[in-house]
């Protein structure tokens, strides 16, 4: 019988180291996804601020992170860290680091924008009962931002998941890495086991992204509706 590249998959604990990278690439995108939803919702609050001096830093940080791509900002707080302030971060820590940078400016500016397009008068309507502006956010506004942000929440973890695969450079063991393990180790045996491991994986980012995605879709359509 043939010895088809698929097998490899099935050869010792490969498909399980597989499952495990998986589960790594997962670990750093979900915390980094909770910090940055705990830290954009005080930063997208901050860049409503009615002092101007404050939404240009705020502006000027979300076009840091805009403009410099993910994997210079990896290597800036791995490498540099190392070699200018002698802390040997671990890989995954460091990309937990990047990827809250990366999403708290980017839920930021969906909050902000979530937060602007409350209508004023439910400001003024909980200004009019004697409402603190504390309270106002907290029972009027903040409800209302969060209904309009799950679907581009959804969307943000989407991307971080699928942008975890940048952290292979920097060592963190994730599943692109063990593939990459996997198929090294047979490439003679099996010179055609990039194609079903590489398959694998995509098989497996589509299934944890795409119920994101719909649902995001989903969600969506009902808030317009």
């Amino acid at each position: 019988m043939q010895n088809l590249g698929i097998q490899v998959l099935f050869q010792g604990n490969n498909f399980l180291r597989l499952c495990g990278g998986l589960w790594q690439s997962l670990q750093i995108a979900v915390i980094s996804m909770v910090l940055s939803i705990v830290l954009g919702m005080i930063l997208g609050i901050v860049m409503t601020s009615p002092k101007k001096l404050v939404r240009f830093l705020c502006r000027i940080y979300l076009e840091i992170v805009r403009i410099m791509p993910q994997l210079v900002l990896l290597f800036l707080v791995y490498f540099g860290a190392a070699k200018h302030l002698n802390i040997n971060l671990p890989g995954s820590w460091a990309a937990v680091i990047v990827f809250t940078f990366w999403g708290a400016a980017e839920m930021g500016d969906l909050v902000r924008s979530a937060l602007q397009s409350i209508p004023v008068h439910q400001y003024q309507s909980g200004f009019g009962l004697g409402m603190t502006k504390l309270q106002v956010y907290r029972y009027v506004i903040i409800p209302q931002t969060v209904r309009r942000l799950l679907p581009s929440v959804m969307n943000l973890l989407t991307r971080m998941i699928k942008t975890t695969s940048l952290v292979v450079l920097i060592g963190v063991i994730e599943v692109v890495k063990v593939g990459k393990q996997i198929i090294d180790s047979s490439r003679y045996t099996v010179p055609d086991a990039a194609l079903w491991v590489y398959g694998v994986i995509f098989i497996m980012y589509f299934a944890i992204c795409y119920p994101f995605s719909r649902a995001a879709a989903m969600l969506d359509k009902k808030i317009k509706d």
